[in-house]
């Protein structure tokens, strides 16, 4: 009866089960609290800043911006730059689609046939992208203009003409997308890859199947979500990439990053640029919401 008064107070008893119970529910708000704050200033905030500029008029010799909610800022966005919305798309899922065809044989060398020095390969694999994105992206240009070392060689051994050039064509900015962001999508394959229970490629063997087979029913359905993942997290960024376009591609093949940085950085159409990246965010938050909902919301962590 004594405990019980000394730890009774304000209508409730308090016990030490109690106290460590909602220790363990505040644990993973308390862990994940400079996460959230990090992701309120510099993802939150700027995007609702971004989407309430794209409501407003802006007068561009004064930058003074007055709230109209105007609406049809986004649909203007929308009809002015359709066109090259789509072309980086086709770019995006045209380096995605290289990357995935390049990395899936090194991701499945890797995993299964690298032995101890897996982790060697992954470094060699990856010790050219410490290097800037802006100075890989100049030193591809060195290498496909007309007197490169790649035409200027091609040139010598007339296997092209003397008038032949790779800039400023939708196969350069390609080429530089995918280059670019094949990290982005050898990572997640090598993961996925590397989770694969070798019980399971040796039951296959036992059940009489080849190679293929086992390739194609069970390495690969598996690998699935590893797959998807790696779709998702080279196609974002390479569908909002301006720098290989400006340095690589010419003016028949803009890229919608381009417009953006035009928009805010020469026009200083601040409402314009808003309301295409608003646009630009949706299609995007599009394919995160597919992943989502086909794969599972938690499955994207285990592969970023």
């Amino acid at each position: 009866m004594e405990r019980e008064v000394r730890g009774y107070s304000h209508g409730f008893v308090t016990t030490p089960t109690s106290k460590r119970r909602t220790s363990a529910r505040l644990a993973p708000y308390v862990l994940g609290l400079p996460a959230i704050i990090w992701l309120a200033v510099f993802f939150v905030i700027p995007l609702v800043l971004m989407l309430v500029k794209a409501l407003q008029e802006c007068n561009p010799a004064t930058g003074v911006c007055t709230m109209t909610w105007n609406v049809a800022s986004l649909s203007d966005a929308w009809s002015n730059s359709s066109a090259i919305i789509f072309r980086s798309l086709g770019y995006a899922l045209a380096a995605t689609v290289i990357d995935l065809v390049l990395s899936f044989p090194i991701a499945y060398w890797i995993a299964f046939y690298g032995g101890r020095r897996k982790n060697f390969f992954l470094m060699m694999l990856l010790v050219p992208f410490f290097v800037s994105f802006v100075i890989r992206t100049v030193i591809w240009k060195f290498l496909l203009s007309s007197d490169g070392l790649v035409i200027h060689t091609l040139q010598n051994l007339h296997l092209v003409s003397s008038d032949y050039q790779i800039l400023g064509t939708t196969f350069a900015v390609v080429a530089g997308l995918a280059y670019n962001f094949l990290p982005f999508t050898a990572l997640p394959l090598y993961v996925s890859l590397e989770r694969l229970n070798p019980a399971l490629l040796e039951a296959s063997h036992d059940l009489y199947a080849g190679r293929i087979t086992t390739f194609r029913k069970v390495v690969l359905p598996l690998c699935i979500p590893g797959i998807f993942a790696a779709f998702l997290l080279t196609f974002i960024p390479a569908f909002g990439d301006y720098v290989n376009q400006q340095v690589l591609g010419g003016f028949t093949n803009t890229m919608v990053g381009t417009v953006i940085q035009n928009l805010f950085l020469v026009s200083n159409d601040f409402p314009g640029g808003s309301a295409l990246s608003a646009i630009v965010m949706g299609i995007s938050l599009i394919g995160i919401v597919v992943y989502g909902r086909l794969l599972g919301s938690k499955s994207i962590g285990d592969f970023v």
